[in-house]
Formats: structure tokens, C-alpha cells, sequence
């Protein structure tokens, strides 16, 4: 008799602007479009107070990003991040992606605020650490590679036990691992090339006004396929940690 599909939660933590939400769907969907089709997949909207009771009952969870700020401590947002807590404690797999890793990290005591450089947004290297070479994760991704980023708030410290796993010039906490299996990742492996550049499109304003040239980031972008990949390894390792 073959195994159920492993269960995971998409904790969803807000939408995306209308016009790309009209183009390209939301949060959620660009996720489940990177996840393996062989997970069981449920959405609960976070953001709306949905939480999915106890964290043992899932094989994997993933939280999305947002266009809520961690540091506004939301009902929602913090009743969550309690959540999250017990999910670490339970060694649930979980990957935070944006708000979802700025969350865990505060959750488990890390500290989340603007970043004092400002924002970062567009195609990025992202640089990982020693560390990530026996990460059950992100062993065997390049040392560097391309990412979709678009952030104002960053994890200013980590938890306590975190291990810093990735970084850049401008973000020094792009990734990290706490306990055996919870990560947080700064950048979007679920973002599409036409997803970021209908992002830098919506910001161009935004980008304008804070000294930016948002013409040179739009045509900076590029596909991302190392990180993207990131969704097809967790969904591996929720696979192979069901299986025991």
C-alpha cells in the first residue's frame, strides 16, 4: 500500500498588488506552483486569523510573504508567530520566505525592523556561508547565485541559536537554519522573472522618489532557477522526513 502525500500548510500572510494578483494569481499559488505536485496541499489565510491547529499534524509548512511590516505586531501576526514557535519546538520543516522568515526569526526572539539602508528590490547575488555546505537544505546549491528580492524590513538579529547560513552585500541575514529543520529566507524563490518585473513596475514610483533607477533594475532582472529550486528541495526533504 503506498504512503499518503505528505501533508504541508501554505500559511498565507496577505496578497499581492491587484494588477499582478489579475496577471499571474497570488502568494499562494506561486507557491504551490514551485512545490512538488506529490504534496497534499492546504492554504489557510494567516493573515485573517486561520491558523491550522497543531503543528505536528503537518509533514511541512511554508509561510509567504506580505505586505505587512513584523515590527507593526499585528494580533494576527503575532498569533501566529507564537505558532511558528511551537511548530520549531515540534521539528516541523518549515520555510518562512520574506515575512514569513522575518517572523520566525522574531518568534524565536530575533529582532525585525526597517532596514537602515533602505529597500532592496530587483535580481540580486545572494552569498551562502559555510555553514549552508552541511545544511540538509542548501547543501549542494552554488555558493552564489541570482535571487528575486523585494523588502523593507529585514531581520536586524537573529535568534540566539540561529545559523547564519546566507548573505549579501546589503542583507547580512538572507538565510538562516534554527533547530534541525525551520529555515527563513529573505528572498522569493516562488517569484517568477515576469513576477519581479511587474513588481519593480508597480514600485517604479516608490523606486524614483527613494534614489533609485528603477528602469536599470527592471532591465536587470533575471530567470533565478538556483533559487527557485529551493521549493522543489524542501518539498524533497518533507518527502524524505515522512518516509523516517
Amino acid at each position: 500500500m503506498s504512503q499518503p502525500s505528505p501533508k504541508v500548510v501554505i500559511l498565507k500572510t496577505g496578497s499581492t498588488y491587484p494588477d499582478i494578483k489579475e496577471q499571474f494569481g497570488d502568494f499562494d499559488e506561486w507557491f504551490v506552483r514551485g512545490l512538488s505536485p506529490g504534496l497534499d496541499i492546504t492554504v489557510l489565510n494567516t493573515a485573517a486569523g486561520e491558523l491550522p491547529g497543531d503543528p505536528a499534524d503537518w509533514d511541512g509548512i511554508v509561510m509567504t510573504g506580505s505586505a505587512a511590516m513584523v515590527s507593526d505586531r499585528e494580533p494576527w501576526s503575532e498569533k501566529a508567530a507564537a505558532w511558528l514557535a511551537q511548530a520549531v519546538e515540534k521539528a516541523v520543516p518549515l520555510l518562512g520566505v520574506c515575512y514569513g522568515h522575518q517572523l520566525l526569526a522574531h518568534a524565536l526572539g530575533g529582532e525585525v525592523g526597517y532596514h537602515p539602508g533602505g529597500r532592496e528590490s530587483g535580481t540580486r547575488r545572494v552569498e551562502l556561508l559555510a555553514n549552508a555546505q552541511n545544511d540538509p537544505l542548501l547543501c549542494g546549491m552554488p555558493g552564489s547565485f541570482s535571487a528575486q528580492l523585494t523588502h523593507r524590513q529585514s531581520v536586524l538579529r537573529l535568534p540566539l541559536d540561529a545559523v547564519l547560513l546566507g548573505r549579501n552585500e546589503f542583507e547580512p541575514h538572507q538565510a538562516f537554519r534554527v533547530g534541525k529543520c525551520a529555515w527563513g529566507v529573505q528572498f522569493h524563490p516562488e517569484f517568477s522573472e515576469a513576477i519581479m518585473r511587474a513588481y519593480l513596475g508597480v514600485q517604479a514610483p516608490d523606486l524614483e522618489r527613494e534614489g533609485f533607477d528603477s528602469q536599470t533594475m527592471m532591465d536587470s532582472v533575471t530567470d533565478t532557477p538556483e533559487a527557485s529550486r529551493l521549493l522543489e528541495r524542501f518539498s524533497a526533504l518533507v518527502t524524505e522526513n515522512k518516509k523516517g
